[in-house]
């Protein structure tokens, strides 16, 4: 008796899900929204990262010291600022230059604070030292610029200062010039809140242009 020939499996060209159950996308639990809908989503962030002020201010070659040699990297040092008042500092080590660039980014935007800010310049005089450095901000009248440069120069603008006068004493390393920049502006009380602490009068510790466009 010859034997019956078998049966051969038919092949689908579904995707296995029952009918009525929509795209594998949804059936997957994904976003059931098209492709096209979808793409704005990434433009907007796109678009918000645009808006925001990135500056590389220093790119050092380091190395480590392992058990089969050194180890070489960059350290990359990265100020973002919305130019409205907030800012940010980050520190990004890879082997590459843009990993350590996009490492430093993200770091900043992550830890940006709020500085305050007297129109295009700073309320009040401020010093402060960070690693050696000591840097020192005055308050300029319109027009005068940013006088500044390096890294201080690249927090200021970053920031969103049009107008001050600086100056940078002791190490002139570029990390410590820069944090120091930024230990600065954290010091920075509005108007209000200075007179308040010295118990006077908000028009008294205005500066002078301010008071005598108000006089007159």
């Amino acid at each position: 008796m010859a034997d019956e020939p078998k049966k051969r499996k038919r092949r689908g060209t579904g995707t296995g899900a029952p009918e009525g159950s929509g795209s594998p996308e949804q059936a997957a639990g994904g976003d059931n929204k098209p492709r096209r809908d979808r793409e704005p989503r990434q433009r907007d962030r796109d678009e918000d990262k645009e808006e925001l002020d990135e500056r590389v201010v220093d790119i050092k070659r380091v190395a480590k010291v392992i058990k089969g040699g050194r180890r070489f990297a960059f350290r990359t040092v990265v100020v973002v600022g919305d130019n409205k008042g907030r800012i940010g500092i980050g520190i990004g080590k890879s082997r590459a230059v843009p990993d350590s660039i996009r490492k430093g980014s993200e770091v900043a935007r992550r830890q940006m604070v709020k500085v305050s800010l007297s129109g295009t310049t700073i309320p009040h005089p401020v010093v402060a030292e960070y690693g050696g450095a000591r840097v020192l901000l005055r308050p300029a009248s319109p027009g005068t610029g940013v006088v500044a440069g390096g890294g201080v120069r690249a927090v200021l603008e970053a920031v969103g200062v049009r107008d001050v006068l600086s100056k940078s004493q002791g190490s002139n390393n570029v990390l410590n010039v820069t944090m120091a920049t930024l230990a600065a502006l954290g010091q920075l009380r509005t108007p209000q809140e200075m007179a308040g602490i010295r118990g006077k009068e908000v028009a008294d510790l205005l500066p002078f242009w301010e008071r005598s466009r108000k006089s007159g």
